[in-house]
């Protein structure tokens, strides 16, 4: 089998809930908090969070971002194809305030270290955190953990972890084979 589901729809709906209820609990009432949505995939995972915080949470507005952690990846400059990078949007102040980044797999940590290396450019927050969908514990190469965690996957080296967004509030997780993955 090429590709398997992880987590349906449904599941996933439960696990984006069960997130939401940790950050709003430590964070409540946001306003000394900004969450930042990873680029590129991290971004849509992000606004879905924002969105069911606004919305089950009676949250008047989430201070949020977008950051694009490309040009501080230490393997920037060893990719034979040029890297296009995505577009920043940190219109909001970070100084002295909690960050909460938003990814949706951890998998070596090395882009979660990029994006702390970016982040440094907007200024100091007082605490940054980091929340993904889907923890691949045993692939880290560098010490860095999630603070909040929807699912720990024991994925080998040759599987992919995808999020499919058909359905736009509650992603399905996918986990593919590479010799599928390659095909993409």
């Amino acid at each position: 089998m090429a590709q398997k589901v992880f987590l349906n729809s449904r599941e996933s709906d439960f696990t984006l809930n069960r997130i939401c209820c940790q950050l709003n609990e430590t964070h409540f009432p946001w306003n000394n908090t900004v969450i930042v949505g990873l680029q590129p995939r991290g971004t849509q995972l992000a606004g879905a969070i924002i969105s069911r915080l606004e919305r089950d949470f009676n949250i008047n507005k989430v201070q949020s971002g977008s950051l694009d952690s490309t040009f501080h990846r230490d393997d920037f400059r060893r990719r034979n194809e040029p890297i296009n990078a995505n577009p920043n949007d940190m219109s909001v102040l970070i100084e002295g305030k909690r960050v909460i980044f938003i990814d949706d797999v951890l998998y070596t940590g090395r882009s979660a270290r990029a994006a702390l290396d970016a982040l440094g450019d907007y200024g100091r927050p007082s605490k940054i955190e980091l929340c993904v969908l889907i923890d691949r514990r045993f692939s880290r190469e560098l010490p860095i953990q999630p603070d909040y965690t929807g699912y720990r996957v024991d994925a080998i080296a040759d599987e992919r972890v995808i999020l499919d967004w058909s359905d736009v509030f509650s992603p399905k997780v996918l986990i593919e084979n590479s010799s599928h993955a390659e095909k993409r």
